[in-house]
């Protein structure tokens, strides 16, 4: 292998990025601009949800489990109305998520010691949404009951008994139970699957459709020096948009890191010739850019979206689906930067998913070279 032909090759693939306006902005705005929309846009925390109240009774008790709702950082109270109808085209339109009614015989059922219902009435549509929003509801009307128990046993001079059964909670990793914390590691992935497969796809399609592959091929160029030389830009953009997202996660959204550097490049390294092999194989396989880049994304993006763990839990998925991650690199990377990024675990302790992420990069880059070889022949 001479150096000097490899480097001819990557520099004019360097050349071809450059003049390439639209292999650019991938390159540079691409990864920026997914971090800043997964960052603000996807939110998985539930807070200020809009309620509407429909307070049958009026009264100062009434008024009391109002106030408790309106202190909780999860409810937003957007109105209270006078009759059911307001409350059923709230929910119709979206204007609220969830409807309170509290019965005429609200306060006179409390002062008797009654148990007393109050209706909520839950747009299902999310059913996400709904479930989380019953066990809010659920959590502040136990509160208020607790209150008002409490309240009573002192005016009738009983004594107060603790719990005998009491949970107390503490959240490690994600102290704070932010989203962005879940979610933002979770894009490097996404940038790497774009970055790797979407534009090495296009390289050998690219000379095909211009006619400028018969010219390397008389050419003294080996098979190996070609690879090379078109991956070795696209591993080096695809190290420094790493790094580039890295500090977007870890300075302006604030995703704790409490991992190794060098794991995290490592395992992004192992990632990046994955993804950089199976494009080049793509690419080798298809004559047509246009093809090329379909089959890139459907194979890389969109698995890496939706079956990596990014925003699903892998758990909670059906147990076909659950074998079919197995054979996906995106979950196992996508579990590595979540384990370096939240719970900083040792990289001796990450070979279950470093281990399959090789093997993978060994298959694939094999794959790719004999595929390539192929088509010189």
């Amino acid at each position: 292998m001479s150096l000097r032909r490899l480097f001819a090759v990557a520099r004019k693939e360097v050349i071809q990025i450059l003049r390439d306006s639209r292999s650019l902005m991938i390159v540079v705005i691409m990864p920026v601009t997914l971090m800043l929309l997964f960052g603000y846009g996807v939110n998985l925390d539930l807070k200020g949800l809009p309620i509407y109240v429909f307070d049958r009774d009026g009264s100062q008790q009434s008024q009391d489990l109002l106030k408790h709702f309106q202190a909780s950082e999860y409810f937003k109270v957007e109105r209270v109305v006078n009759n059911y109808a307001a409350i059923t085209r709230a929910l119709d339109d979206g204007h609220a998520k969830m409807g309170i009614v509290i019965p005429w015989d609200f306060s006179s059922r409390i002062s008797a010691g009654g148990p007393v219902p109050v209706q909520a009435l839950v747009d299902g549509t999310d059913d996400n949404t709904a479930n989380v929003l019953i066990g809010y509801v659920q959590a502040v009307v136990q509160g208020y009951s607790a209150e008002i128990q409490i309240k009573w046993l002192r005016q009738h001079g009983q004594s107060i008994q603790p719990a005998p059964v009491s949970v107390e909670t503490r959240t490690w990793y994600n102290e704070d139970l932010e989203s962005s914390a879940f979610i933002v590691p979770g894009v490097l992935a996404l940038v790497m699957s774009v970055i790797g497969a979407f534009l090495t796809s296009l390289t050998i399609a690219r000379e095909w459709e211009r006619g400028s592959m018969e010219q390397l091929i008389s050419t003294p160029v080996s098979a190996m020096e070609i690879m090379l030389g078109k991956l070795a830009p696209y591993f080096v953009l695809g190290m420094f948009d790493v790094i580039v997202c890295a500090a977007i996660a870890i300075y302006w959204f604030h995703v704790p890191f409490r991992g190794s550097y060098v794991t995290l490049l490592v395992s992004s390294a192992l990632f990046l010739v994955v993804v950089l092999s199976l494009g080049f194989f793509i690419s080798v396989m298809a004559k047509s850019q246009f093809a090329a880049s379909q089959i890139a994304l459907l194979v890389t993006f969109l698995p890496a979206f939706l079956l990596s763990g990014f925003l699903f839990s892998i758990d909670q998925m059906p147990i076909a689906l659950q074998w079919i991650t197995r054979i996906l690199p995106a979950r196992y990377y996508v579990s590595v930067l979540k384990k370096i990024f939240l719970k900083g675990t040792p990289t001796a302790m990450l070979y279950a998913d470093l281990i399959p992420l090789g093997i993978f990069a060994m298959v694939l880059t094999l794959l790719a070279t004999h595929a390539f070889h192929k088509r010189l022949e």
